[in-house]
């Protein structure tokens, strides 16, 4: 046992040493956040630039004055002017485009043109497709010569947001959302895939290395073989575990951060609150639902942002943690056995390829079905996949944020150890006879030898 400690620890002190593992560790995490945060940082930030845009519309005044001015862009309507004298010269007349309407937009959806020296943000044709839509909409609807048209339209405008709540055996209600659970499903099991690959792949390398220097021949002169694979697999085990733990504490401290700087100053209870109230005060639920945003001073993106975050942090973030390190060294310790075994079988890194399309595969469909569980996380294939040992680390990660029974997690778990044990033994019996082999072609029939051999 002393002496497997000895090759965990060298092990373990030379790869958290290296450069690669300290850059990896610290940047993960920030990445990471960047990439949620960004998105939103630039919706908020995108106003800054007034445009103004001529509008044009051909023989006609069907949608004069219906595209209202925001705070960001003022729409000028323009009579007995033609779009071909102000095509070229709109940018010297002050404005940023010009947006030609064809009275032919009642029956040709794309009877609309935006020009325009610059591409146009998402946010602003948003505006001009949705004002467009409703009054032909609006329009249509007069032909049916319904009285009141306008004060009914305004009554029935309504926009839906569902929010889901789960309620657990002990009846506690948490607000979830499914984005959040098909982002966190993609996340955590892609992770594990890297992670079980990246690894176990070190391991492969690490054994034929030292084969190839001849250096195992010195470390085999003191210890067992099997010592030697199971101290080699189980510290860098626990770079992985380091590594891992790390970025829980700082994905945790930007969480923080996050909170205490950008959503502040809101208070979703208050915003919720107070949309009722002003709802049964006007009868308007969208005009109502934007004064109480309004009253909040909280911008609608950052609003949205917040209930995603305040959403991210009802998942079963302990549930989730204990079943990524339980899966993690598990499923690694799985493939790292298999690694090793084939690492010791082979003179160079070329030789690994005949026996890594087996091994490969099963990782490759697990991140498949993975993928699919985000559409349909209680499908019998996902199910039956979360359970099969070689897939369910991976599989089972992408399922838990949907929710997952625990006597599930707990079969699938019991399997991987089974599981996990068994392969270790095998390899380590591969290990002990193919580490001291050289130039001799190896095949999976040999492979095969070794097992049985009881020496």
């Amino acid at each position: 046992m002393n002496k497997i400690s000895v090759i965990i620890k060298r092990e373990y002190i030379t790869r958290v040493r290296k450069k690669s593992f300290i850059i990896m560790t610290i940047l993960a995490p920030i990445l990471m956040a960047a990439i949620i945060i960004l998105p939103t940082a630039l919706m908020m930030n995108q106003d800054g630039d007034f445009k103004k845009i001529a509008v044009i519309e051909d023989k006609s005044d069907l949608f004069k004055g219906v595209i209202k001015n925001t705070k960001d862009a003022e729409f000028v309507y323009l009579e007995n002017t033609k779009i071909e004298d102000l095509k070229s010269s709109f940018e010297s007349a002050g404005y940023y485009g010009v947006l030609y309407i064809s009275p032919e937009l009642v029956n040709t959806p794309n009877a609309i043109e935006l020009i325009s020296k610059k591409q146009p943000p998402i946010g602003l044709l948003q505006h001009i497709e949705n004002s467009l839509e409703k009054e032909i909409e609006r329009q249509k609807l007069l032909a049916f010569k319904i009285e009141n048209l306008d004060e009914i339209m305004k009554t029935i405008d309504t926009n839906v947001s569902i929010q889901t709540i789960n309620i657990d055996s002990s009846g506690v209600a948490k607000k979830t959302s499914t984005g959040i659970a098909m982002a966190l499903a993609y996340i955590l099991g892609f992770l594990m895939y890297m992670l079980v690959f990246i690894f176990g792949a070190q391991v492969m390398r690490g054994v034929i290395e030292e084969k190839t220097s001849r250096v195992v021949e010195v470390i085999i002169s003191s210890v067992k073989p099997v010592q030697l694979m199971m101290g080699k697999i189980v510290g860098i085990a626990l770079v992985g575990l380091t590594q891992f733990l790390i970025w829980i504490v700082l994905t945790g401290s930007i969480a923080g951060v996050l909170k205490s700087t950008m959503l502040s100053n809101v208070n979703l209870s208050e915003i919720s609150q107070s949309a009722p109230q002003n709802m049964m005060a006007s009868g308007d639920n969208q005009a109502a639902a934007s004064e109480a945003v309004a009253q909040a001073s909280v911008s609608p993106q950052l609003l949205e942002f917040s209930k995603m975050f305040d959403s991210a942090m009802n998942q079963p973030w302990l549930l989730i943690i204990v079943s990524f390190i339980f899966y993690f060294i598990t499923g690694y310790l799985l493939y790292a056995s298999v690694f090793a075994a084939i690492g010791s079988a082979v003179d160079n890194e070329t030789e690994t390829q005949q026996f890594m399309l087996p091994v490969t595969i099963p990782i490759i469909l697990a991140l498949m079905v993975a993928m699919g569980t985000m559409q349909n996380p209680e499908s019998s294939i996902s199910f039956w996949f979360s359970m099969i040992p070689l897939t369910s680390p991976i599989v089972m990660m992408a399922r838990i944020p949907f929710g997952v029974p625990l006597w599930q997690i707990g079969v699938s778990m019991l399997l991987m150890l089974v599981t996990f044990a068994a392969f270790v033994w095998m390899a380590a019996k591969v290990y002990r006879t193919g580490i001291l082999m050289y130039g001799k072609k190896t095949s999976w029939k040999e492979m095969w030898k070794w097992l049985r051999y009881s020496g």
